[in-house]
């Protein structure tokens, strides 16, 4: 299945890999993409092929802080024609929440969640894509922390940013743009704020406005949802650490009940289940590529209970025991 995303999504790219001294389109071009091509904003490109070109980026320039500096420069605009629904929404509660309801149109590879937690709220994001993105995560972290403090302004106080990666060599970029705690190895990348924070009225916000951008919105895009799969697996990714990727906690995350999302699934050839083993594929070969997780720390990330259960799902999906894979591909 392609999933695809915005060309905005590489707005800054060109300028990231100048100031780092490389070859932007050399590395466009080796990518199959036009600087021209990009130029377009609302034009779709594969999202594989666009975060694996920041990725390589990255690798090139020997800087593993590529997609947060992409971040730095990312304004409320950027979001399209989304961006004026988004400015008019009466709290940034509702803003994340209009985000996430469309986050498809933007970037089809994009998981967010905006769960509860007492007085606190965690904003829980990742990019679904079979292999580790850092530098994808960064960069949709990044943008997300932006697009929250162009609502709020000096009202934007995050207790924390959570990072599923280890830290970088240099942690300049992340004091330039966070201003708030700063976490590396986490259970789970997103931001961490208070529920009162959320609650803020936006005192830019114009219901007339709001009114007329949703009807923009639903103008260029009219009834373009994501396929189920899709939006079953952005939810596996995001309710896993929490042990609730279940085929009922997804149903209820995503508005259905069970009996309507099976019918679904059911009727495009696919199983809850089979979906669950493909995300945990994924998910394990990123966590295993990450040293400082132990087994257990992992078991419990992908769902399980324990270790023993891990490892025996683990020798069904790839013939080795979890120890073995790390060892085989533990880069130097």
């Amino acid at each position: 299945m392609v999933t695809l995303v915005r060309a905005a999504a590489l707005t800054g790219f060109a300028e990231v890999m100048h100031a780092l001294g490389g070859d932007a389109d050399r590395a466009l071009r080796r990518a199959g993409l036009r600087r021209a091509l990009i130029r377009e904003p609302d034009q779709l490109i594969e999202a594989a092929v666009a975060a694996q070109l920041v990725e390589d980026a990255a690798a090139a320039t020997q800087c593993d802080t590529f997609g947060l500096r992409m971040a730095e420069s990312r304004q409320l605009s950027h979001f399209g024609v989304l961006s004026l629904l988004l400015l008019h929404q009466a709290t940034l509660r509702q803003a994340l929440a209009t985000l996430i309801a469309y986050s498809h149109l933007l970037n089809e590879s994009l998981a967010i969640q905006m769960e509860d937690a007492g007085s606190l709220v965690i904003l829980r994001e990742d990019i679904v894509a079979p292999g580790p993105m850092p530098q994808s995560v960064d960069l949709a972290i990044g943008v997300l922390y932006r697009t929250c403090a162009a609502l709020l302004h000096e009202r934007w106080r995050p207790q924390r940013v959570c990072f599923g990666h280890s830290a970088p060599r240099d942690l300049a970029v992340h004091k330039r743009l966070f201003a708030c705690r700063v976490e590396f190895d986490a259970e789970f990348n997103g931001i961490v704020c208070k529920a009162a924070d959320l609650n803020e009225p936006n005192l830019l916000a114009d219901p007339a406005l709001a009114r007329y951008a949703q009807t923009l919105v639903d103008t260029q895009f009219g009834a373009r949802d994501a396929s189920t799969a899709q939006q079953v697996r952005r939810a596996i990714y995001l309710l896993l650490p929490s042990g609730r990727a279940t085929c009922a906690g997804v149903a209820q995350g995503l508005g259905r009940s069970m009996r309507t999302l099976q019918r679904t699934l059911d009727a495009e050839g696919l199983s809850f289940t089979a979906l669950l083993d493909q995300v945990r594929r994924e998910l394990a070969q990123r966590y295993l590529a990450n040293p400082r997780y132990d087994m257990g720390q992992i078991a419990v990330m992908l769902g399980y209970g324990s270790h023993s259960a891990f490892s025996r799902w683990f020798g069904a999906q790839f013939g080795c025991a979890p120890q073995a894979w790390r060892n085989r591909h533990r880069r130097p």
